[in-house]
């Protein structure tokens, strides 16, 4: 079903894509493609597309990887970012702490063992009942500002682990059962039918779970920090993107730990935060003028790439 939906939809967002910019396939320098990690059924749609393009008007290709996209995607907005810097990924599917040393030289310092934050916040406002059309976490984190944060004593996960990685799994079944204790018929009753009361409850779940989740990637970025200090003390920036880096409030908090260790936070607004064309685009710039492509494929070829 969604490998019919991208391919029903491929040629008309790039030629919508094309028309936007004002430029025909005749004035690409050079066509970049997601080539992971994702769903490779969907994957392959877009590389076909993008092969059969750089085929047919003799372009390079550049396969760019969807996380390293999320990193280099700020260094388009400030111009001043410079290697080495610290990246922390946060989105539905992911939670990395990457050192980048250079294009293409990263060194994982932390990634999840289970849930990604972004799943623990998708997951907890379904629970919660809310209006997830646009996204369960910003509708979270909407709630969450009605709510006291400090009202549920949800647990920091891994506070005793001494390594970088996350872990939402554990999160998620306090919160269930927090929703249950108090009698909360989310199921049956959404935010916007429910009485002031219910949606104080509801709010102090989403605040409490907020205030914890954050800490949770507080503790493991002060961890990565240092050691990230200690191997590159040149580190100036400390870079958050991904679709839950668009969270206000986790950018707060974020900041904190950033200017405690005297970086500079980075993060690209939050419309570049989320999935988006530009930052495949940009980082297959960032590939292309230092020569990292592929040269544009044979007339004979198959319109194929690997994909993860």
């Amino acid at each position: 079903m969604a490998e019919e939906a991208h391919a029903l939809a491929i040629d008309q967002v790039v030629q919508k894509a094309l028309d936007d910019a004002n430029v025909s396939e005749s004035d690409l320098s050079a066509v970049a493609v997601t080539i992971g990690p994702g769903l490779s059924l969907c994957l392959r749609v877009g590389v076909h597309k993008a092969r059969k393009i750089a085929k047919v008007f003799g372009l390079p290709i550049v396969g760019v990887h969807h996380m390293e996209a999320h990193a280099l995607v700020s260094r388009l907005v400030n111009k001043d970012l410079d290697y080495p810097f610290l990246a922390l990924l946060i989105s539905g599917g992911h939670n990395l702490l990457v050192l980048a040393q250079n294009l293409g030289e990263y060194v994982q310092l932390g990634t999840t063992i289970d849930d990604a934050i972004g799943e623990a916040y998708d997951k907890s406002a379904r629970w919660l009942g809310l209006d997830i059309q646009k996204g369960g976490g910003p509708a979270l984190e909407e709630l969450a500002l009605e709510g006291d944060p400090n009202s549920i004593n949800f647990t920091v996960p891994m506070r005793q682990h001494k390594d970088c990685n996350f872990s939402y799994a554990g999160l998620k079944t306090p919160v269930r059962l927090a929703i249950e204790s108090r009698n909360l018929c989310t199921d049956d009753i959404p935010i916007s039918s429910a009485t002031e009361e219910d949606r104080q409850l509801r709010a102090n779940i989403a605040a409490s779970f907020q205030r914890i989740a954050v800490l949770h990637l507080e503790d493991r970025c002060q961890r990565a920090v240092e050691w990230a200090l200690k191997m590159r003390p040149s580190i100036k920036n400390f870079v958050v993107s991904g679709g839950v880096a668009s969270n206000q409030y986790v950018r707060t908090r974020l900041n904190h730990i950033a200017e405690k260790n005297g970086l500079q936070l980075v993060s690209p607004p939050p419309s570049l935060c989320t999935d988006n064309g530009v930052m495949i685009a940009w980082t297959g710039i960032e590939h292309f003028v230092p020569g990292r492509f592929e040269d544009p494929p044979p007339a004979d070829e198959p319109d194929d790439m690997q994909v993860t």
